[in-house]
């Protein structure tokens, strides 16, 4: 449907795309990937004809449509949210208007010509979904979030990141043949994202995304494309299989490149030795040739293994918050009421529930930064705490640069690991002598939660710790999160995050809180098997309702779910440490082969019969080594 012919494209003088050819099916699902600054949101604009092309040709299928969702600048307003989002069914509309029309003309004037355009446009009104219009924009809407009583509220009054939903749920309706999405997730809650996934799961047409929620790539896109270095790279499958074909494909592009340098280095040697002698000039001139004739292999850019540790937290008492019987209230408006609450020592809670269901409300009261109206918040034994909220950039100094903000309150032993730190927030470079006050909004949030995680403290409470950051920045703020050794309670849109860290959930809505042991996983679980689908990901359709609170599992079912999960870790965790151990043991025999053979290689060898059986033999026997090892590195390999 759509075709890219050696595209090439220049910002300033750095080419961003080198000739780049690609090709999209009809129903294809494809997520774009690489470095920030690689390219992912031009080439998203090249395909929605914002952005030209320098050179090269982009040929588009006969009646190709597209729809566009940029990552931010979009406002809606002027109308109610029901009659906005219906204006994206411009055609039906213009139908329906018709139709009307034509009803009043036939009542007075039976005219035959009338009577049978009436007829042929209510049937091609009703194969379009004309009558089912109001019904799937009211879908659509529930599922990305809106509520009934928003429906009529005029658009200027939704902030953001409701204003990106308004523009995502008129694409959707309008069903364009090529739908192109620049971060889709960022301001969706998880049931607005499951509902998402569904969506665009069961959409016919084709999708490109580019999305830093690594859940959200695994489940929705069936092709990875990399932009790495003006070029392309397609990877069948989703995001985690495209991490593990990147590694095999860069460490065989290594060996490639080694053997490539080294037939270049004897080429070269061969050029000097031999340049100035007359009888070798043919020879030289047809390795200068070939050397001309070489294509480079480059690599792509090696990911930097960054990593860091919080500090060692203080100790505390075995309960290190709790609240009694807490009840919040605006007004009229009861938010939270008589809810209990504890969190022990160790736990990494999770907060999930729609926007305005109360999360970081009770997040507030569980750092004490707002009192309750009603009921007690009780801190354990030594309780350090450290809290970061989704206003959390207010509190830096704009006067300063970024390595300065940090360094200002860090701890005099993390002072080695700011640089670290810095780079894993995506600041580096120039970027840390940048002023706090010039930074965006979402550099200000990235550099607040790094000056955060800093302090020492045994419990954390975060609020959205993962907007703004990309994959790469995410998993390097959980590995942190998953060995540190304190208390966590955090609120996260982000699934493949939450399933990663949380030992527990929190449902927070209507008022209440209730608690299941596990992971978002595990609690998705625990709600279908009492026929709750409000958060289920294999839900097929949208309940426009608003879902109400089931029973939660008893304990003793949900201590059962939590301990077959550790089960479940802990022999991953031991097939990966014999992994590891086997890995190992065939890296030290591949080494021992590699030195007899260049034993064996000397000429001098076959002269000594017996050593040359004693190097034989031994070479016989780890090659047979080799085989069992690699043997059994396999079976670790599949599947239990």
């Amino acid at each position: 449907m759509l075709q890219l012919r050696q595209i090439i494209k220049f910002f300033a003088d750095r080419a961003i795309f080198s000739g780049i050819d690609w090709h999209i099916r009809p129903t294809d699902r494809i997520g774009l990937c690489g470095e920030n600054g690689a390219g992912k949101s031009t080439l998203l604009k090249m395909l929605a004809g914002l952005v030209e092309a320098d050179s090269g040709t982009l040929q588009v299928a006969k009646g190709t449509t597209f729809g566009y969702l940029p990552q931010d600048g979009l406002e809606h307003r002027g109308r109610s949210l029901f009659t906005e989002v219906q204006g994206a069914l411009e055609e039906l509309q213009a139908m329906e208007r018709e139709l009307h029309l034509l009803e009043t003309k036939i009542s007075t004037d039976h005219s035959a010509v009338e009577m049978e355009r009436y007829a042929e446009l209510q049937q091609l009104f009703e194969q379009r979904g004309g009558y089912r219009m109001e019904s799937e924009v009211g879908q659509v809407l529930h599922g990305l979030g809106f509520s009934r009583d928003d429906f009529n509220k005029p658009c200027e009054t939704f902030s953001g990141g409701w204003q990106m939903r308004i523009a995502l749920a008129k694409l959707l309706l309008q069903r364009p043949n090529l739908l192109l999405l620049d971060e889709p997730t960022n301001h969706l809650d998880l049931p607005a994202r499951d509902w998402l996934e569904d969506y665009l799961l069961a959409y016919p047409h084709a999708v490109v995304l580019v999305s830093h929620d690594r859940f959200f790539l695994d489940k929705v896109v069936s092709r990875i494309v990399e932009i790495w270095n003006g070029d392309l790279t397609e990877y069948p499958g989703n995001y985690s299989k495209y991490i593990r074909a990147r590694d095999e494909r860069v460490a065989a592009l290594k060996v490639a490149k080694r053997q490539q340098d080294e037939e270049i280095a004897r080429i070269e040697a061969f050029i000097s030795r031999f340049r100035y002698q007359a009888n070798k000039a043919s020879q030289v001139q047809s390795r200068v040739k070939q050397l001309k004739k070489v294509e480079r292999i480059s690599l792509p850019p090696e990911r930097k293994k960054i990593s860091f540790t919080f500090p060692t937290p203080p100790k505390g008492g075995r309960m290190a918050l709790e609240l009694c019987q807490v009840s919040q209230h605006y007004g009229g408006l009861k938010v939270l009421q008589n809810i209990d609450l504890q969190v022990e020592q160790g736990e990494r809670v999770a907060l999930v529930g729609p926007n305005g269901a109360g999360k970081s409300t009770l997040m507030r009261l569980l750092a004490g930064v707002e009192a309750s109206v009603e009921g007690e918040r009780k801190e354990g034994h030594n309780l350090h705490l450290a809290y970061f909220a989704q206003d959390q950039a207010g509190e830096l100094n704009p006067t300063r640069d970024v390595y300065g903000e940090l360094s200002a309150d860090s701890p005099v032993a993390m002072v080695p690991k700011l640089r670290n730190i810095l780079g894993a927030f995506l600041f580096s470079g120039d970027d840390i002598e940048k002023r706090v006050k010039v930074l965006s909004g979402g550099e200000r949030n990235r550099l607040a939660l790094a000056k955060l995680l800093l302090r020492p403290a045994n419990l954390m409470l975060l609020d959205e710790p993962t907007n703004h950051l990309d994959l790469q920045s995410k998993q390097i703020l959980l590995d942190a999160l998953n060995n540190y050794q304190g208390s966590i309670v955090f609120v996260s849109h982000d699934r493949y995050f939450v399933d990663e860290l949380a030992t527990r959930v929190i449902e927070v809505g209507g008022g209440r809180v209730e608690s299941y042991l596990g992971n978002y996983e595990d609690f998705l679980r625990a709600k279908q098997r009492f026929g709750d689908s409000s958060h289920s990901i294999e839900r097929v359709e949208q309940h426009t309702q608003q879902a109400t609170t089931e029973r939660p599992l008893d304990k003793e079912t949900r201590r059962q779910a939590h301990a077959e999960r550790k089960e479940q870790q802990r022999r991953e965790q031991k097939c990966q440490r014999q992994l590891a151990d086997i890995e190992k043991q065939i890296e030290q025999i591949e080494k021992q082969l590699a030195e007899l053979e260049q034993i064996m290689a000397a000429p001098d060898l076959y002269q000594d019969q017996e050593r040359w059986r004693q190097v034989s033999g031994e070479h016989i026997g780890l090659k047979e080594q080799l085989d069992v090892a690699y043997q059994h590195w396999e079976e670790l390999q599949e599947p239990a």
